[in-house]
Parts: C-alpha cells; sequence; structure tokens
C-alpha cells in the first residue's frame, strides 16, 4: 500500500467514525430555564419548611435520580410522602413558568446550521414526554430534529434507559451509538452516553458546575457554540 492510499484509508476509516448525530438535552441545554428550576425548587422545599438554596447549591449537589439531590440537601432521602409533595409542587412550579424561558444563547442557530450541513439530531429529555413536545413546537424548532421524546414513567429515574429508548426508535435512520454525542448539561447525560456507547459534551450553563461535570471526564464547555464545535472535532 503506497503512502497516499495510506493516507485515503485513514482518512475513510477516521470519517466513518465521526460522529454525524446529536442527541441534545432540553432542560439546562437547550432551553435556558434555571431560574424556574431554582424558583420551583425552592418553592418545593418550602412545602416541608426547609430554607431555600442559591444556585450556586443547586449547581455544586445536583444529581440524577432526583431523590438523591434531595438527600444531598435533607442529609437523608425524602420519605415517599414527602417526595411526592416536593415532586408535585416542583411541577407545578416550573411548568408555570417553563413557557417563559427561552433558548439558550445561539441554540436555534445551531440546530439550523447541524441540519443544513446534512447531519442528524434529535432531543431527549426527562422532562414528561406531554409536556415536552408542545413547548418544544412552541419554540418552533421541532422541525430540526428527527425524534423528540421526554421521559415515560416515574419521574425518579436516570437517563440511560431512555437513551437506549430512543436510540431503539431512531433505528432504521442510520443513527448508530457510536456516530452520536449527546449534549447535555448534566453527569447523568455522559453516564447515559456512555452506557449505550456513544459520546458526550457537557454545558455549564444549566444544573452542574463546572467542577462536577468535569467528574464525568467528558469534555466540558461554557457555551453550545463550543459544544457543537466539539461534537464536529470528536473522532473514533
Amino acid at each position: 500500500m503506497t503512502d497516499t492510499t495510506a493516507a485515503t484509508a485513514a482518512a475513510d476509516a477516521t470519517a466513518a467514525t465521526r460522529p454525524n448525530h446529536i442527541v441534545w438535552d432540553w432542560n439546562g441545554t437547550l432551553l435556558h430555564d434555571i431560574d424556574a428550576v431554582i424558583a420551583a425548587t425552592n418553592a418545593s422545599f418550602a412545602e416541608l419548611g426547609f430554607a431555600p438554596i442559591t444556585l450556586e447549591t443547586y449547581r455544586d449537589l445536583y444529581v440524577v435520580p432526583v431523590p438523591k439531590f434531595y438527600e444531598r440537601l435533607m442529609g437523608r432521602l425524602p420519605t415517599e410522602e414527602e417526595w411526592l409533595v416536593m415532586d408535585d409542587t416542583f411541577h407545578r412550579h416550573y411548568w408555570a413558568a417553563a413557557e417563559d424561558a427561552g433558548l439558550a444563547e445561539g441554540a436555534r442557530e445551531l440546530l439550523r446550521d447541524w441540519q443544513l450541513d446534512g447531519l442528524t439530531q434529535s432531543l431527549l429529555s426527562l422532562a414528561p414526554h406531554d409536556k415536552l413536545v408542545p413547548l418544544v413546537r412552541l419554540h418552533g424548532i421541532d422541525q430540526h430534529f428527527l425524534r423528540v421524546d421526554g421521559r415515560i414513567g416515574p419521574s425518579h429515574t436516570s437517563k440511560a434507559g431512555h437513551l437506549v429508548r430512543h436510540l431503539a426508535a431512531l433505528d432504521g435512520t442510520g443513527v448508530t451509538a457510536d456516530r452520536t454525542v449527546l449534549i447535555g448539561d448534566a453527569v447523568d447525560d455522559a453516564l447515559a452516553a456512555s452506557h449505550v456507547g456513544a459520546r458526550a459534551v457537557l454545558y455549564t450553563g444549566g444544573s452542574h458546575s463546572r467542577s462536577s461535570l468535569e467528574s464525568a471526564g467528558v469534555p466540558v464547555v461554557d457555551s453550545l457554540a463550543e459544544a457543537v464545535w466539539t461534537a464536529r472535532e470528536l473522532a473514533g
């Protein structure tokens, strides 16, 4: 094999493994809703007489599944009764404010440009599916995604199983886990990506502090533009 042939083969191999699909997270990633999240979290705490928390504390302690997050804040896991009260209160306050939350800076243009480049993307969130879909449509970006999936089932869950379901539903579209990058704002997003053999880029504009995100051992960025650039550069 000549040097030129070897170089061409190497380039083709790289192209064959370079990510061409993004699975986007919604809350705290495409949707800049952290203010609504903090307000709803503090409302749920107030129901049980706990003091409010700051954004800094939230980002330092946040973890999925959510009951573990409450354990970090309370010093113990909430009882089943407490969890039901807090979960109901959080969602009631959050969804009352969610429609006023805007997209993250540059999100609309990034989605458009990725699609115009002939690449594919989808959206997977732990927000309830029946709440998620209308909100995505409200922002006028649903046409950029092959598929939009929200959580089906209980709220005290992680993303890994949902990502398995999401990718299975994309079978036949050319999407494969090894050519997929998940862009999200939580360590759980990186764990989910690893679970299916995909890669992850984590964004600091949402639920976690940078130090928390860096513990996942994947690229951590401060803007969605940087996240997409990193996704383009990742190669096997």
